[in-house]
């Protein structure tokens, strides 16, 4: 049993199935394991881990068990030995894996950036186990330029001297990022890093999802309307209002195309909102108490 500052969670582990072999995907189990407690599913962006859901998953945890996997490839899940296979076809089969390790007949869905694309991709499926789905500043049509501009960087940060070097590089590439505090930005940190060899410090991901996400990018804006639409369960889209990478447009034709869908915009957030601070908390904690499935 790993402790924070009130609860405790366990680390625990499931095992994926690749080209190459199997692969461990590492997960977080806090709370309510009570026969009839609702299950909450949370899966980070592209670059993150299970860690970014820390503060909602300690506050929700007494009346919901919350999972917070590290996807293949980033925090302590193990790593694609050919890299050309992080794409969401793994992703997919993985987050299967894990709500079939979980024994829950429906589960609640919270999915920041691309973990908000697995989350559309199966919650659009036949005898979907998901019931309700929140989408953290992510939606079904995504500019080019966007993706090209977060393929910039991923893979490429190299090793740093030490953490406040680390964390400097992460104020630059998370800036939209709102609001966070030097303790929200040392947790990240801590979470996020790994010490080499050398007595450095890198990202705790691997590189070759750079290469993979580069190549994965068409010469066309993501689109996946036909996806949205055959989504049914009720949908909670939180959007920062400075996003770059999730427009206003798009979010409010997803209301248009979607009857059980409503919109959530956060004050001087961009791409992503943290989910840490109150405000932000508050919003989904009374949508799931409301919503009714």
């Amino acid at each position: 049993m790993l402790k924070t500052n009130t609860q405790t969670y366990v680390q625990d582990h499931v095992m994926g199935l690749n080209f190459n072999g199997f692969h461990r995907i590492k997960y977080l189990d806090w709370g309510n394991h009570d026969d009839g407690a609702d299950t909450l599913v949370c899966v980070h962006g592209v670059t993150r881990n299970g860690h970014d859901f820390d503060n909602l998953a300690e506050r929700l945890c007494k009346k919901y068990r919350v999972i917070c996997p590290d996807v293949v490839g980033r925090g302590e899940s193990d790593h694609l030995i050919n890299g050309e296979g992080y794409d969401y076809l793994q992703y997919n089969a993985d987050m299967n894996v894990l709500l079939a390790r979980l024994n829950a007949p429906k589960v609640d869905w919270l999915g920041t950036s691309m973990g908000g694309i697995i989350g559309m991709v199966l919650a659009s499926l036949p005898q979907t186990p998901i019931r309700r789905l929140i989408l953290n500043d992510i939606g079904p049509e995504i500019r080019r330029d966007s993706l090209v501009e977060i393929g910039e960087y991923i893979g490429r940060s190299g090793e740093f001297r030490n953490r406040k070097d680390l964390e400097n590089y992460m104020r630059k590439i998370y800036a939209e990022f709102h609001p966070m505090s030097d303790d929200d930005w040392a947790h990240m940190v801590e979470h996020a890093s790994v010490r080499t060899r050398t007595g450095k410090y890198r990202l705790r991901m691997d590189p070759a999802i750079g290469d993979a996400f580069r190549s994965q990018i068409s010469l066309f804006d993501l689109d996946m309307w036909d996806t949205w639409e055959k989504i049914q369960c009720p949908v909670l889209i939180l959007r920062g209002e400075n996003s770059k990478f999730f427009s206003k447009d798009t979010a409010e034709k997803m209301l248009e195309r979607h009857p059980n869908a409503s919109l959530v915009e956060f004050a001087d957030a961009g791409h992503t909102p943290t989910l840490r601070n109150k405000e932000q908390m508050d919003v989904i904690e009374k949508w799931l108490k409301d919503t009714k499935f």
